[in-house]
């Protein structure tokens, strides 16, 4: 309730005002508490005027509205303050996952990107974020029905991601009520479609074999490079370095994965694959990403892995892949490495303001 105050003016439940609309003393960074309040002060139908005095406080009153002009002025601040990009507002996005390679999920077409570095570090900590392998953000593309970027947890950008790739395009094909489509990515124009078992497939693009396109620091022959356990380095729009193991579970992967990653071989750090040979047609494989450390499947690594063995003679060019979260197939053909396997559409949720202007 507002009523006339002493010599310093009007008062909220005894509080002094001040020419910001706000009770003296009062101090709140939150601008949707300070909009909201100058609404209540300014709008409702119990305080459409404060009371005035003329000639000082106690004698003749008269009402008068609260100042437009400190009104107007106050709005457009917290409008600014709310809109800044310290402050941004509340941001909604999905949690996916093929085979158990996890994703948060942004959607922003229709208005600039969102995504940082700080925002996937933040966004990528399975204690005070959400967790994911990777992050993906739509936006809206000329040539194609959407557009993708990829960001690791630890904040760097990833320029490819399979199980990423089927799991937007599984989400753009529902809202768009199509069984295929087209992306664009680092990697250019990509096509996904939808199988008749609800599984989505989509083309990866022809694999990078050439060192300087992997790439590798220097020139080397990439199908035996000069490393202990003679892997090789396959491209997929982000480089990979294969190993074939007798036994890919008996691999400590948080002892051998991260020395590869960031070998100086690899000026851009790798994915780490460790693979044995089932069947000519079967593979199991385990991953260390680059960026993310253990994850239970990594489409561009599997597809990297199936390119490997293919050109050591090991496997023919459609395989089964075992990783550790589930399955998938891989089929090397003249149009390029298409990936398929189950996805999963976890939950939707919003990132705070309060989160968002913490980074």
């Amino acid at each position: 309730m507002i009523k006339p105050g002493n010599d310093k003016g009007p008062t909220v439940s005894g509080r002094a005002l001040s020419c910001g609309g706000e009770p003296d003393g009062t101090r709140t960074c939150d601008p949707l508490i300070k909009s909201q309040l100058l609404y209540q002060l300014s709008y409702r139908p119990t305080t459409v005027a404060l009371i005035r005095l003329r000639a000082g406080w106690g004698q003749e009153t008269k009402r008068e509205p609260l100042a437009k002009s400190c009104a107007a002025a106050y709005m457009q601040a917290m409008e600014n303050a709310v809109n800044s990009p310290k402050t941004p507002s509340a941001i909604a996005f999905m949690k996916m996952h093929g085979a158990g390679n996890d994703f948060v999920i942004i959607d922003s077409r229709g208005r600039e990107a969102v995504v940082t570095k700080e925002l996937a570090q933040a966004l990528g900590d399975r204690h005070r974020g959400t967790g994911f392998d990777q992050l993906a953000e739509i936006s809206d593309s000329q040539t194609a029905d959407f557009a993708l970027d990829f960001w690791n947890s630890d904040g760097s950008r990833a320029g490819a991601c399979g199980n990423a790739t089927r799991c937007v395009s599984d989400y753009m094909m529902n809202e768009l009520g199509r069984d295929a489509l087209t992306l664009t990515t680092e990697r250019g124009l990509l096509h996904a479609i939808r199988l008749a078992d609800g599984r989505v497939s989509v083309n990866m693009g022809s694999p990078q074999l050439d060192w300087s396109e992997i790439p590798l620091s220097h020139a080397v022959d990439t199908l035996n490079l000069p490393l202990p356990g003679n892997p090789a380095a396959v491209g997929m729009g982000n480089p990979h370095c294969v190993f074939f193991v007798k036994d890919a579970e008996a691999i400590n992967l948080t002892i051998e994965g991260p020395g590869t990653e960031h070998h100086e071989l690899f000026p851009q750090r790798t994915n780490v694959e460790f693979a044995h040979l089932i069947a000519p047609d079967y593979l199991r494989v385990r991953v260390w990403e680059r960026g993310a450390g253990i994850t239970l499947a990594c489409g561009s690594g599997t597809c990297a892995t199936v390119v490997a063995a293919h050109l050591r003679g090991l496997t023919g060019r459609s395989v089964t892949v075992e990783a550790d979260g589930g399955t998938l197939h891989v089929d090397w053909r003249e149009d390029g490495v298409w990936l398929t396997g189950p996805t999963a559409h976890i939950f939707n949720g919003t990132l705070t303001p309060a989160f968002l202007a913490a980074l």
